[in-house]
This record gives structure tokens, C-alpha cells and sequence, in this order.
């Protein structure tokens, strides 16, 4: 098969059935996740248009590039959820799975009659990861979600960008990405504790904004205890100091020199060893007191210097900095690619494109790029043909409309 690479080392989720139901990021990033690890994951699509994200941003040959790392390690069934054929198949599909992803709106799969509570009487070991945008329960579990509104909800958009101006997006789809990382979380925990202790399947319910929440450190805490709202800052590090973005002559830099010893050096290579000497600070009680000084000193050295010429004296310095990457810089650095953080991939239109590697790095069974994304309907009759369905079958549910 066109695309498909070989991998010696056996992989950690081999054995493990996936049968995911989600479209665009969230779900299919879980599954994507699971999938290079091992799992096999079979992905249903609507026949006709298949998984929105086939279509968006930059396209080849007719299909989004995005979608080429998306659905790497994927199986597609093209299958009709909306009608009475599309959902036994399904059905079926479900009762010989370990894992379910779909990230429909609560209440969808019920209308199927596919609650959990149907589904787990087929198949009591299921794991099911439900993700939303607001969850399975609350008063707002009916409302449309997307990642955008859960990073919104969620606390991460009221930090960004600069103070006193419109919050940012922060470029990605990081709501959608966080909430597919925690359903991941959620899937091997409720595996472990199904195989290892005895236990059942379950549900893992996954809101965006709960994600999202979850990673913004003491934002809670501090509001908590002090009636202290965290506000945006730009590029600065609020409550340490010095880390900020600083201007060169080319463009910016990065440094964080926020470390007691560290602050020293920095003092030392940009010349200013009275700060360095300056007990006040210190600490970062002091230098946090003093940032917008501090901050004055190092972008009036910066300025004079191309970023090349400020990273080579920091990194004599041992402070660390770094450059604003773009995709190109990130495809031209050879630690990426050291690190096969950038592989080639062929895919099923014959084209190679290079795509992301794998995260995290599992040194006894890493996780492998086996099979590259499929088109609409690739598997559809594989997939049938496992269930023992006969091709009688399968030609008459093609001529009904419920498969492709």
C-alpha cells in the first residue's frame, strides 16, 4: 500500500480496537494519538463527504494536507450513522471494541440508540470517550461548543495577547488538542484499570473548557486567595522576571533569565554587571519590582544585534533563549530532524509530504507512521468482510445508500 512504512519493534497497543466516530480535531486527534502507538482504529465517516477536515485549509490533489497527519493509521468505513443499516453495522462494529471516540453533540448517539448504557449491554469492556464542548451533564451540555469557545470558557483567551487589546487566538486549535490529550489520558487509564484490575468498560467524558481549565496553573488558586485576576501580558512571564520576547536587529528573541545565577550571567554577557552585583535583586521578589528596568536593559542590547549574534553570546552565557521558529525554520533545524521530529510520509495520492513525528518517544515500543491516510471508503468492504459480512451483503447495503 501506497504510504505504508515498516517497523520492526512491536508496537505498544497492538490488539487494541478503536473505533472512532469523531470528525474534525478533537476525536480524530485522539485517535490519531492511539493509532501511533499500536491501536487499530477505524474511523467512520458519512459517505458522500466523509470527515470535514478532508477539506480544510491547503489542499493536494484535491484533499487537505492536514488530514494526511490526522488520519495516518486509520481505517475508513464510509457508514450512514443515519440510518437503521449504517447504525447495526455500527452496532456490530462497537460489540468487538475496546475503545469508542466520538465528539458529537450530547445526545446524538442516544437519538441512534446508542447510549452507553445500550452499547455496554453488547459489550460491558467498552471504553467510551466522549468528548464535547461542555460535557455530558451541567446546564450547558446542550449548547454547541467548539475548541475556540472552550479556550474562551476555558480562562486561556483572557491572557492572550497584549494588555488593553483584543484577546488572541494563540494560532492553533489548542482547545480541541488539549481536550483529545486528556481523552487520551482517560482511554489508557480506563484500559489499565479494565485489564489489569478487573474492572469494566467506562465512560470518559471530556469537555473542552475543562481541558483547557485544567492547564491554567494558578489562575484559580490566586483569585482564590488573593481576589487576584491573572491579566494578559504580551510576550512576558507576569510575577517573574526577566522572561519576555526582546527585539533584535532582525526580528526577536526569547530569553528567560529568570533564575537567580542565571539572571548574573545575563547581567554579565549583556555588559551590565552593576545589575549583576545589585543585591536587590537578587531574588525574584526584587527583579519583579524592577522588571520594567531590567527589561529596558536587555532590549537596549538586544537591539544592537541580530538574533544569530544575541543566541551564540547567551548560549556561551548558559542562559536560555531562543529564537520565534516559523514552519520553515522548524523544518530546516537539524535537531528536529535528529530527533525524527520530521518525517516523510507518502500518501495514497502518490505525493510525499513531510508531517510531524510521533510524541511522546517510547523507547522500548515507539509509536510508527504504518499507514498513511486513507481516502473515503477505503476499508468500508475489509471492515465488512471482518464482521462476516458476505459480499451478497455488502453489494445490497452499497445500493441502499448506507455504505460507500
Amino acid at each position: 500500500m501506497s504510504g505504508q512504512l515498516s517497523f520492526p519493534t512491536p508496537a505498544a497497543l497492538k490488539g487494541v480496537r478503536v473505533i472512532e466516530m469523531g470528525q474534525l480535531i478533537a476525536g480524530p486527534f485522539a485517535g490519531k494519538t492511539l493509532g501511533e502507538f499500536g491501536a487499530d482504529v477505524v474511523k467512520i465517516e458519512p459517505p458522500g463527504s466523509g470527515d470535514p477536515l478532508r477539506n480544510w485549509r491547503l489542499m493536494k490533489d484535491g484533499t487537505s494536507v492536514w488530514w494526511q497527519v490526522q488520519s495516518r493509521n486509520k481505517r475508513s468505513v464510509a457508514l450512514d450513522l443515519r440510518s437503521a443499516e449504517g447504525q447495526d453495522i455500527a452496532r456490530k462494529l462497537i460489540a468487538e471494541a475496546d475503545v469508542l471516540i466520538e465528539n458529537f453533540r450530547p445526545g446524538t448517539l442516544e437519538g441512534w440508540g446508542m447510549s452507553y448504557e445500550q452499547l455496554s449491554e453488547l459489550n460491558p469492556r467498552l471504553v467510551m470517550l466522549r468528548i464535547s464542548g461542555y460535557g455530558q451533564t451541567g446546564p450547558y451540555r446542550d449548547l454547541p461548543g467548539f475548541g475556540s469557545i472552550g479556550e474562551a470558557m476555558g480562562g486561556l483567551r483572557h491572557l492572550t495577547g497584549e494588555r488593553g487589546r483584543v484577546p488572541v487566538r494563540c494560532g492553533i486549535s489548542i482547545g480541541d488538542t488539549l481536550a483529545a490529550l486528556h481523552g487520551v489520558i482517560g482511554v489508557l487509564t480506563a484500559l489499565y484499570h479494565r485489564d489489569a484490575n478487573g474492572g469494566k468498560g467506562q465512560v470518559i467524558d471530556v469537555a473542552l473548557h475543562e481541558a483547557v481549565f485544567n492547564v491554567m496553573e494558578s489562575l484559580t488558586p490566586e483569585y482564590s486567595a488573593f481576589g487576584n485576576v491573572r491579566e494578559a501580558a504580551g510576550s512576558a512571564l507576569p510575577g517573574i522576571a526577566p522572561s519576555n520576547a526582546y527585539r533584535c536587529s532582525d526580528g526577536y528573541v526569547l530569553i528567560a533569565g529568570n533564575g537567580d545565577s542565571i539572571f548574573k550571567r545575563l547581567m554579565a554577557a549583556i555588559g551590565r554587571d552593576d545589575l549583576a552585583n545589585d543585591a536587590a535583586l537578587a531574588n525574584n521578589a526584587g527583579r519583579v519590582a524592577r522588571v520594567d528596568e531590567l527589561d529596558q536593559a536587555i532590549d537596549a542590547w538586544t537591539g544592537q544585534r541580530s538574533t544569530e549574534q544575541v543566541l551564540a553570546a547567551l548560549t556561551e552565557a548558559r542562559v536560555p533563549a531562543g529564537k520565534i521558529y516559523t514552519a520553515r525554520d522548524i523544518a530546516e533545524d537539524p535537531h528536529y530532524r535528529a530527533r525524527d521530529m520530521i518525517l516523510q510520509q507518502t500518501t495514497r495520492d502518490g505525493y510525499d509530504v513531510e508531517v510531524p513525528g510521533i510524541v511522546p518517544k517510547l523507547m522500548g515500543t515507539p509509536g510508527s507512521i504504518r499507514n498513511s491516510a486513507p481516502k473515503l471508503g477505503d476499508d468500508t468492504d475489509d471492515v465488512l468482510r471482518e464482521l462476516g459480512v458476505s459480499e451478497e451483503r455488502i453489494a445490497e447495503l452499497r445500493d441502499k445508500g448506507a455504505i460507500a
